[in-house]
């Protein structure tokens, strides 16, 4: 009798690829990412009193997946759950097999570092056990980061600002951010001086030299100078020397993520989620890994490409010592599985990554390259006036080795005239430039991540997440490749710092990422690692209820005194960043913006002919915007004391002033105009919800329930009709080529957004912004609902 088997997985993108490699009598089907969470709930989460029993609770939207998985299971004669092959994959299979063992017991696990044919079959003949410690270590991790995030959180809620937060790695990661931004306002820049040549080679070809030592002092710059421009100079000497460049090591997390930047561009969010549909369309291996390891048979494919490609001559085999303690998420470095395959994936992101990971696995198999490296050294001739040489560095390939699979890691090659010792120079030219020595440079998000690393802060599933955390959380902004500090982020740190600075240590952070792996490894329990850690920071964090509240960062700068009594002011913290304010506050309320400037009330342009309130052109977080009538005024709670019933009143109109409109030459009659956006139009017949007219980034348009139509010729949100939005609305929405829409689901009861089901050639799928979400094959289109859809939306784990 023929056995039906259930294989599971947690993407149903992965699941499609593996449906192909495996026969009749396999039914693949996917949970659609983390099956249950513990509550948002913290009192409910975790039971800190017995043993840190966490409880769980079905991920919202979910159910209906789960009633699928479960029906399966019934009838099928085993279960295998082949979710990734990491702590996180283990613990998606511990989840499932928990919801589903009362329907069948006949449960296995089955793992596979690479999404193909071979490696699938091989796992599927393979089964295993449900590894329990693997599934420890990422409870742990996940139940650690609650217990501090909300303990660390509510603190500072109640002792810098409301709405703040802190969390057991993003916290070190900022405090990394912070000290360098600290050194960076506490460099004193120095002088120094810049010596550059010009001159004519014998056959005529300029050659630029540059002093080889830079003086500190303007009368030494002088000098060299002066004897510079009066004697006559020569080539003084000129060294060669052959370098060899080893190719790096294939791609772990990190560095993958680094040089995607470098190279790319790309943040490791965008990274991490172009290498994973690489992964589960069968084309590279697991990206979550510490490893620089390459398997034998990949070894093998990778040196049979080389001496087809290149040359026998070219092949070097070598294995990597990984660096890391505890290369622990997957066994392989990232490679293609495919070494013959030069190019892969669906999108551009995909193929310049896929380009990066086989140029870098290929090169680490092939011969070293050699560089020749020259130095050009000229001097003044015919005088005891000593002057330091002046001076020109070369280089070039000599022999490409590896770099011919990696072309974009040469560098630039410089190119000396061929001159030998003795020959004449012609200055033409002697400059001295002033410069300045220059703080140490902000970090990058690669540099950050490789700062991590090396601290042991973090692990490869981790670090995307940190970059995100930060960032959203407004502690650091990004400025290109930069990562700047926010004063948000100054002040949560530095009182992080101050009160918990063993908590949010390299070395605290660095031994609780290795007792993790301990648990993962089954040398350490995991009751006992949370006992340990957990007690005194329980501790510690309650000691510090009685510290007085964070309203003061400091001393303002004695230059700008406050403005109504003259008093000295100190810097605050509000809700837009840092302010000055006045030392005697609350007895007097007078403020400055950082930069000095006084806050003053805002005065209004004019009045509403209709409604005769007051018209301000203000400025807030996102821009310049205005408002018509007073910001009512919030009823203050006082400590012990009951808040008297006060009707709500609603906020006044708001209107964003477009973009190309100056603030500072608003006139009424534009601002009446402005204040009519947003228009509700009516309410759209078939679902009930608000039909608006407005403006925004991209021009004018028409919304109704997440669907955007932009406004063009006479139309015009200032006066358009709602029977002529309605019109629109009733055109077919353009759509990409080769796209069809499908199903309209209806609105979202969450963010009141339409939902549809589109198909292209790449099969069906749901939009969430410009990412397109894949709906499982086993979901038929006509069972889809706005549950299913939101939680298909939220997607991976």
């Amino acid at each position: 009798m023929k056995k039906n088997t259930l294989v599971i997985v947690e993407s149903p993108s992965k699941a499609k690829t593996i449906e192909k490699y495996l026969g009749p009598g396999y039914k693949v089907m996917s949970s659609i990412g983390h099956v249950r969470d513990l509550p948002k709930s913290n009192t409910d989460a975790v039971d800190t009193e017995h043993g840190f029993v966490p409880t769980y609770i079905v991920s919202p939207g979910k159910n209906k997946v789960i009633a699928g998985l479960r029906a399966a299971a019934k009838s099928a004669d085993e279960v295998l759950l082949a979710s990734d092959p990491d702590r996180e994959g283990e613990a998606i299979a511990w989840h499932v097999a928990e919801l589903i063992k009362d329907q069948n017991d006949n449960l296995k696990r089955v793992v596979f570092h690479e999404i193909t044919e071979e490696a699938v079959k091989n796992a599927i003949a393979h089964p295993r056990d449900l590894d329990l410690n693997l599934k420890e270590a990422q409870e742990a991790r996940r139940v650690l980061d609650r217990l501090v995030g909300y303990d660390l959180s509510g603190l500072i809620w109640k002792k810098v600002r409301y709405g703040l937060s802190a969390g057991r790695v993003q916290s070190p990661a900022l405090r990394i951010v912070m000290e360098r931004e600290r050194l960076i306002r506490e460099f004193i820049p120095e002088a120094f001086f810049v010596l550059t040549a010009e001159t004519l080679t014998p056959q005529k070809t300029p050659l630029t030299l540059v002093c080889s030592e830079e003086p500190k002092e303007r009368s030494e710059a002088e000098r060299i100078e002066r004897v510079g421009k009066k004697h006559p100079w020569a080539v003084a000497a000129i060294t060669e020397s052959e370098q060899a460049r080893l190719p790096r090591a294939p791609f772990t997390t990190s560095t993958l993520q680094q040089t995607a930047s470098t190279r790319l561009g790309f943040s490791p969010s965008r990274t991490m989620g172009a290498a994973q549909k690489l992964y589960e369309a069968g084309h590279i291996t697991y990206m979550r890994t510490d490893s620089t390891t390459l398997s034998a048979t990949a070894q093998k494919d990778m040196i049979a490409l080389i001496a087809k490609e290149f040359g026998k001559d070219y092949v070097s085999p070598r294995q990597y010592k990984t660096k890391s303690k505890s290369a622990q998420e997957a066994h392989e470095a990232i490679r293609p599985t495919r070494a013959f395959t030069r190019s892969a994936g669906s999108t551009a992101d995909q193929k310049a990554l896929y380009e990066l990971i086989w140029g870098r696995a290929i090169a680490s198999q092939m011969r070293e390259a050699r560089t020749l490296r020259t130095k050009v050294s000229g001097n003044v001739t015919g005088t005891s006036e000593a002057i330091p040489n002046f001076e020109v560095h070369g280089s070039r390939i000599i022999d490409e080795g590896w770099l011919r699979a990696d072309p974009r890691a040469r560098g630039e090659e410089v190119e000396v005239p061929k001159l030998k010792v003795g020959d004449p120079l012609s200055l033409t030219a002697l400059s001295i430039e002033d410069k300045f020595t220059q703080p140490p440079s902000r970090y990058t998000e690669a540099g950050l991540i490789k700062e991590l690393e090396k601290r042991g802060i973090g692990r490869p599933s981790t670090y995307a997440s940190i970059m995100n955390t930060i960032t959203e959380r407004g502690y650091v902004v990004k400025e290109g490749r930069t990562l700047i500090p926010t004063a948000t982020g100054d002040v949560v740190s530095t009182f992080l710092e101050q009160h918990f600075a063993d908590y949010i240590s390299d070395t605290f952070t660095s031994e609780m990422e290795d007792e993790l792996d301990e648990i993962a490894e089954g040398k350490r329990t995991y009751v006992k690692t949370l006992e340990d850690f957990y007690r005194p920071f329980q501790k510690a964090v309650a000691s510090k209820e009685s510290i007085e509240k964070l309203t003061n960062l400091g001393p303002g700068p004695k230059k700008f005194p406050c403005p109504k009594c003259g008093s000295t002011m100190v810097i605050k913290l509000g809700k837009s960043g840092t302010f000055l304010s006045c030392d005697r506050f609350p007895d007097c309320d007078g403020a400055r913006l950082i930069d000095g400037s006084e806050v003053k009330p805002e005065e209004p342009i004019g009045l509403h002919p209709e409604t005769q309130e007051p018209i301000f052109v203000m400025n807030g977080k996102y821009g310049p915007y205005l408002q018509l009538g007073l910001t009512p005024e919030k009823v203050k709670k006082v400590k012990g004391k009951k808040t008297p019933k006060v009707e709500a009143v609603p906020p006044p109109r708001r209107a964003a002033l477009p973009p190309s409109v100056d603030p500072s030459t608003v006139t009424l009659e534009q601002a009446i105009m402005f204040l009519k956006l947003p228009r509700t139009l009516g309410e759209h017949p078939d679902t009930g919800e608000p039909v608006v007219a407005n403006t925004g980034k991209f021009g004018p348009y028409i919304a109704h329930a997440g669907d955007y139509r932009s406004l063009k010729g006479a139309d015009n949100p200032y006066d358009i009709t709602f029977e002529r939005a309605l019109t629109i609305f009733k055109e077919p929405k353009k759509m990409r080529k080769g796209e069809k829409l499908l199903k309209e689901l209806g609105v979202n009861p969450t963010t009141k957004k339409m939902v549809n089901v589109f198909e292209s050639k790449s099969g069906r799928y749901l939009k969430k912004g410009f990412r397109r979400i894949s709906i499982p094959d086993e979901v038929k289109t006509e069972d889809i609902t706005i549950e299913l859809a939101m939680s298909l939306l939220k997607g991976g784990r």
